[in-house]
């Protein structure tokens, strides 16, 4: 839970300055958010979700 909360957080503060310095059109950044909700609904969702934990958990793993 805390992972995926703070992934959100991330990606929406990245959304942000995208739209604010990059130039990305925030019709663009609603349909992104759009499809971020039919791929959560879609049977693709669990192999997203794993596929997200086991990346957070090699980051995780790197000693700098």
């Amino acid at each position: 839970m805390a992972v995926s909360v703070s992934v959100v957080l991330l990606l929406a503060i990245i959304v942000v300055m995208m739209v604010r310095k990059q130039g990305l059109k925030t019709i663009h950044a609603i349909v992104c958010a759009l499809l971020g909700f039919y791929l959560a609904s879609s049977s693709l969702a669990p192999t997203i979700d794993e596929l997200s934990t086991n990346l957070a958990g090699v980051i995780e793993d790197i000693n700098f």
